[in-house]
């Protein structure tokens, strides 16, 4: 192992001076070589504290001693998600297509199914992942940090234009996936209702709980049995979406005129798009130093607007993430938040895109994936009929975001974000892209997505019955 970029994430160390070696002192172990030998590290972890930390764990874990605080399941998490994600790194051409991502998500998954997690420790990271909710933490901090350093008619036309491909890329996916499945012998009927829309409903929660609600009601079949049938699409679709977000962040590296690396279309300068933020005369600038009170006070102001957020979800029923989305950009377009401030949530930003992915899908992969549901999936037709749809709706976003001059790798990776699980499919489409910054619109895919297509679907069946 060396002091390299690990799992995807650029090493804490890597670009940074360490401490100036007494040349006479170079072959001496204490402390220079002691000092190399900290360099190296499995995700941000040191390998000396690495070490330390799992004898520290396996110790609770004898005696008995594993809660589901935060001190000990941020040790536990960390651990778990950067050990995956190191593996996922580590292995040939699956590396480069987003292995970390998957490793962290369906490895932790499979070892909680077949009992290979201690009980006291999975029912840890469950109680700390569904009472703490941090998986919206972590996205209101993704989502508040990347819009706010954001250029502003970027991300104006940014997202009047995201619709376009995204509208277009749903219907031909319907219509592709529901032939393949037809061909294949799965019937029209259920190939769309069953296969074809729960991948593009918006995930578990916001899609298979209430579109399997919502057939029931229509069918008469209990909602238990209908939820059952649409879960192994929308877990499948979800990974075959992790899959390709991760081929396309190769592809880009090979044809650089692809992809804006995180950008969703040509802006007027060459810099990166959460690199300025800008004036209020309308120029963009760099801010300098960043205090650790402004940073502090740039996360305030995420968790502030997601909490907002849910209080409009029950006022006028707009889902929280999507209300805070539009909070946020809204912020960004009044000039509502100083550019210090907007400089203080890029910082955010890095730190939890940096710090806590991993351990979050690890934490995913342990309360939210349940890894009976994907192999049911893994039936020839469905798996046919599910990866054309994927692909299909990736295939037509990368067309027509091409010909509206959107960079097209960044669009058909917003478009297989309205074909992943929820919110948790964002955090693993976009990590395995390594496109974090394209939350924003992930959200629009995955929420306004999600939830256009439950509604339509039903009036659907509705008619029809």
């Amino acid at each position: 192992m060396s002091a390299h970029d690990v799992g995807g994430i650029p090493s804490p160390v890597s670009g940074i001076a360490g401490p100036k070696l007494n040349p006479s002192a170079v072959g001496r172990f204490w402390p220079e070589g002691w000092w190399r030998f900290t360099a190296l590290r499995i995700g941000i972890i040191p390998i000396p504290v690495y070490l330390l930390l799992v004898a520290i764990i396996a110790g609770l874990v004898y005696f008995g001693e594993i809660r589901s605080d935060g001190p000990t399941m941020i040790v536990v998490l960390v651990l778990g998600g950067f050990t995956c994600a190191e593996i996922g790194k580590r292995l040939p051409v699956l590396r480069s297509i987003g292995a970390g991502a998957i490793f962290a998500t369906f490895i932790p998954s499979a070892l909680a199914y077949y009992h290979l997690i201690p009980p006291q420790v999975e029912k840890s990271i469950v109680d700390f992942t569904k009472s703490t909710n941090f998986l919206y933490l972590f996205i209101a901090s993704i989502i508040v940090g990347s819009i706010f350093a954001m250029d502003r008619d970027v991300l104006i036309r940014g997202f009047l234009k995201i619709f376009v491909p995204l509208a277009v890329g749903s219907v031909v996916a319907a219509i592709v996936g529901t032939a393949v499945g037809t061909a294949l012998g799965l019937g029209t009927s259920h190939t769309f209702f069953y296969v074809v829309v729960p991948i593009m409903a918006g995930g578990v929660g916001e899609g298979a709980i209430p579109l399997s609600i919502g057939y029931a009601a229509l069918s008469g079949v209990p909602q238990g049995e209908v939820f059952a049938q649409i879960l192994p699409p929308v877990m499948l679709g979800s990974l075959t979406a992790i899959l390709l977000a991760g081929t396309l962040n190769f592809v880009g590296k090979k044809y650089p005129s692809l992809t804006g690396e995180g950008r969703l279309q040509p802006q007027k300068d060459d810099g990166s798009e959460i690199q300025t933020v800008q004036e209020e005369g309308g120029e963009e600038r760099a801010v300098g130093h960043v205090s650790a009170s402004t940073i502090a006070a740039a996360g305030l102001t995420a968790i502030a607007l997601y909490l907002l957020g849910v209080l409009l979800n029950h006022l006028i029923g707009l889902p929280a993430p999507v209300a805070m989305l539009f909070l946020a950009v809204f912020a960004k377009l009044t000039r509502a938040v100083s550019p210090e401030l907007q400089q203080g949530g890029l910082v955010v930003y890095e730190f939890v895109r940096t710090n806590m992915t991993y351990p979050l899908l690890f934490a995913i992969g342990v309360a939210l994936t349940p890894w009976d549901k994907l192999i049911a999936a893994f039936h020839p037709a469905n798996i046919i009929t599910i990866v054309s749809t994927v692909v299909t709706i990736m295939a037509t976003g990368f067309v027509v975001g091409r010909l509206m001059k959107m960079y097209p790798i960044e669009t058909a990776i917003v478009n297989a974000c309205h074909s992943g699980q929820g919110g948790t499919g964002d955090v693993a489409i976009l990590t395995a892209a390594n496109r974090m910054q394209l939350m924003p619109f992930a959200q629009i895919a995955t929420r306004i997505g999600g939830a256009v297509t439950i509604t339509l679907v039903l009036l659907i069946m509705g008619y029809f019955k």
